[in-house]
């Protein structure tokens, strides 16, 4: 039978003290970003999680956390459940994961708590939640929210700088000389964050290049999946002057127009360059492999991980209340 691993193990593996190691599972105390990597790498090697049980007989809390994003169908998503999924073990915690569908109420009900009395606190996407609910739900209970909608509300938000992002995007578009980009990602009703945040960046781009907005060349969206996509590309090759290169807000929609220019006869990039945004799995193995927007997903996790913690455990960010991951351009072959 396998000995009990316990912070004298993990210690050891890792090559720091005890109380180094408690500091990084509980998120407290000061430590470097090597040191946390590898106390977190020798947890995962080790298997070796916190004794939850005498946590909640000290402490009155469960435990578990609950994540809450729009669709787990959607490849973005799923990929960022799995990182903070990780980083809730890591922290000895259990991640319970719901799809709210984008509906408003779904998102009001669990960020008020009422999904699951145990839940300790939320880490809600919203796609929909407005204004005064957020604030309300911003009083309920432990809650970070997560993506592109910045509510004014006294709680922590992480997010990317999705419109200096989606700048970079469009200037690689441009740089070769291209004067159509257009932009597939454009929503039109309320909260559309993701949207508006990117299409910024884009017109920015735009802007500095010396062109002007079009919005032929940004033909509004329904949704981010591969149909979106696909349809909207249709639109813009039907144009009497196509685009010679597209930004898509999302890589699922850049696979629906990846393969409307196959069907097309077009060539990507020759006849028209494709850049997406997320990098998830599958972008690396589209045809052709897809240059896209890469967030860092994994410090996405681990700052709405940290700060849902901290929260819960009675404390208040210090200093600005969005949180902000990194990102970077992956370039393949498609633009």
């Amino acid at each position: 039978m396998r000995a009990e691993i316990g912070l004298k193990e993990v210690a050891e593996r890792a090559g720091v003290s005890m109380r180094t190691v408690s500091n990084v599972v509980r998120d407290t105390g000061r430590f470097s970003e090597a040191t946390r990597a590898r106390v977190l790498r020798a947890v995962e090697e080790l298997g070796y999680r916190p004794n939850t049980a005498a946590r909640r007989l000290r402490t009155g809390r469960s435990g578990v956390l609950l994540l809450a994003v729009p669709e787990l169908s959607m490849p973005y998503f799923a990929e960022l459940a799995g990182h903070l999924l990780r980083e809730a073990a890591a922290h000895g915690c259990t991640l319970l994961v719901e799809a709210t569908g984008g509906r408003a109420e779904a998102e009001l009900e669990i960020a008020l708590g009422r999904t699951d009395p145990l839940v300790d606190g939320v880490i809600l996407s919203p796609l929909a939640l407005d204004d005064e609910a957020a604030r309300a739900a911003g009083t309920a209970l432990p809650l970070v929210l997560l993506g592109e909608r910045v509510h004014e509300m006294p709680c922590p938000h992480v997010t990317i700088d999705n419109t200096e992002a989606a700048r970079e995007a469009t200037a690689h578009l441009l740089s070769p000389g291209r004067r159509r980009v257009a932009v597939i990602g454009r929503q039109t009703v309320p909260y559309a964050a993701t949207s508006a945040t990117r299409l910024a960046g884009y017109r920015e781009a735009l802007e500095a290049a010396g062109l002007r907005y079009d919005e032929t060349l940004a033909p509004a969206v329904a949704a981010y999946g591969r149909a979106d996509g696909a349809a909207a590309m249709r639109t813009l090759l039907d144009l009497a002057e196509p685009p010679d290169a597209v930004f898509c807000f999302a890589d699922a929609m850049a696979e629906g127009a990846l393969a409307v220019l196959r069907e097309r006869g077009l060539s990507t990039p020759g006849d028209v360059a494709v850049v997406g945004f997320d990098d998830v799995e599958a972008a690396r193995y589209a045809a052709p492999p897809l240059t896209t927007v890469a967030p860092d997903k994994r410090e996405l996790a681990r700052l709405a991980v940290a700060a849902l913690l901290r929260r819960i455990d009675g404390g208040t960010d210090v200093g600005p209340t969005v949180l902000v991951a990194g990102h970077r351009l992956v370039v393949r072959d498609s633009g």
